[in-house]
């Protein structure tokens, strides 16, 4: 039986219709003028500062190398203690207390202007005096002396505690005495003179008190220093 042209519809499996591809120009490569410009802007400062504190660290390197500095030690190296009475009727306290002091400027290119002292007498951390010392200068490796005379009467108010630290005190006749030093000075490197430097010194004294004429030992005491 002969064959029959097929001129019908096709039912087989559906074409999918051809892909059509789009092409995006120059889409991931953009850059905003704004943004380019603060990173451009943020680098160079980033780039500034570091070279800025390279070549601080530099000169600060440097000028250690050539000056040395080193800590100026200052020292209490005699004191003399004739009262040191408590009075607890009135909370009074009379005193009369001379120190001798040291200051050692070890430093070989660095001069030192105190342009002011204020020296404070303290027990239990309570003020009972002050004096205002005279300013002066003090040289390359020189060594100069203070000496504070604290003499009078003050308001002292003590806790029971601290009454009965002074009663023991008062009995082994040594005395437990602090002494500051409010310093403003400035520093000397050639021709070079730096801003006032407002250093404070702490020294902690053990005085023995002098009685029936007799002088007493005191030990010679390093003071803290505190800038």
């Amino acid at each position: 039986m002969p064959e029959s042209n097929l001129n019908g519809a096709y039912y087989g499996p559906s074409i999918p219709p051809p892909s059509k591809s789009y092409h995006r120009h120059g889409r991931g490569s953009s850059c905003n003028p704004c943004s380019c410009l603060f990173g451009c802007l943020c680098n160079c400062i980033f780039q500034i500062i570091f070279t800025i504190l390279i070549v601080l660290g530099v000169i600060a390197l440097v000028l250690w190398l050539v000056l040395r500095p080193n800590k100026v030690k200052f020292y209490v190296t005699d004191a003399t203690l004739t009262q040191f009475d408590l009075s607890t009727a009135n909370n009074t306290l009379y005193y009369d207390l001379a120190l001798n002091m040291t200051i050692r400027n070890p430093n070989k290119r660095i001069g030192i202007y105190y342009d002011s002292i204020e020296a404070r007498g303290m027990y239990k951390g309570e003020r009972f005096a002050s004096q205002n010392l005279e300013p002066f200068y003090q040289g390359h490796k020189n060594t100069s002396s203070l000496h504070p005379v604290f003499k009078g009467q003050s308001l002292v108010l003590l806790g029971d505690r601290e009454k009965s630290n002074y009663n023991n005190e008062k009995n082994s006749g040594v005395y437990d005495i602090e002494m500051k030093l409010y310093m403003r000075i400035r520093l000397k490197i050639g021709w070079i003179k730096t801003h006032k430097i407002k250093p404070k010194i702490e020294c902690d004294i053990k005085v023995p008190l002098e009685s029936n004429g007799r002088s007493a030992n005191f030990e010679e005491t390093r003071c803290h220093l505190d800038w």
